[in-house]
């Protein structure tokens, strides 16, 4: 049976929740917010909001932008998450294989797991010797517009999905979803994504998914670059594939 409102009420912290919404919004947009915008966006007024940002921001969580256009996030909240262990666990069993992987391919290659309706690169590493493109840690995009993002969606079983897709639905357009949910369908048919970079010209995103007990872990992404020394885009992604196979089954989880 439901609670009822009453029920709910006694476990409400008012100056906690503003305090999460602000974060969460800041979170959402990804872009410098000033006071106005944010309490416009929270349907909040300014002075309510005034105090909880100033104690957001001596706390480390928020930050004007050197610019002064505005606040944004600070690291602090990924760090915070870092440190649990799971994720401790998660980086400790793929780094090696990651650095291993990197030098069979010649390319960077980057990790990226969940968070919300983000995915978020939790680490990386540079591509052998002078050329090369990478991604930086810490660097968050939507899921349903990011190669990795495809890769956590996509691969999860069905009554995640199902979670995820009544969250992640809401946020786009019925034809993105179209063809997001398209994308998923062949990347699971694939056992891979291959695709064009969304924000850089001449890259190819190459991606497979590490598998934990309980579904996609994180995905597992390199940024291909056509290079004098690079191996074929097909030997890279079975190399890929190969890669996170390994780090799945340390994980507990199960290869593709």
């Amino acid at each position: 049976m439901a609670e009822s409102e009453d029920t709910l009420s006694k476990y409400r912290a008012p100056a906690l929740e503003k305090g999460l919404d602000v974060l969460e919004l800041l979170a959402a947009r990804g872009e410098p917010m000033g006071m106005v915008q944010i309490a416009g966006a929270l349907n909040r007024s300014v002075s309510e909001l005034f105090r909880m940002v100033q104690v957001l921001q001596h706390r480390g969580y928020i930050t004007d932008t050197p610019s002064g256009d505005g606040l944004v996030l600070t690291d602090k909240l990924f760090s915070l998450g870092m440190a649990q262990a799971p994720t401790k666990t998660v980086l400790e069993i793929a780094l090696p294989v990651m650095r291993r992987l990197s030098d069979t391919i010649g390319q960077s290659c980057h990790l990226a797991v969940a968070s919300a309706a983000q995915m978020v690169v939790v680490a990386r590493v540079e591509a052998p010797g002078n050329q090369g493109f990478s991604v930086r840690v810490g660097y968050h995009r939507a899921i349903v517009e990011a190669t990795s993002g495809l890769v956590l969606y996509a691969f999860q079983p069905e009554p995640v999905r199902e979670e995820w897709r009544a969250r992640l639905e809401p946020t786009v357009s019925p034809a993105a979803w179209a063809a997001f949910e398209a994308r998923a369908r062949k990347a699971r048919a694939d056992q891979h994504v291959l695709a064009p970079s969304d924000v850089t010209r001449l890259v190819v995103d190459l991606s497979a998914p590490i598998l934990g007990p309980d579904g996609v872990a994180a995905a597992l992404t390199s940024p291909y670059v056509e290079t004098p020394t690079a191996i074929s885009v097909p030997d890279t992604i079975a190399a890929i594939k190969a890669a996170a196979d390994e780090i799945s089954i340390e994980l507990g989880g199960s290869s593709q």
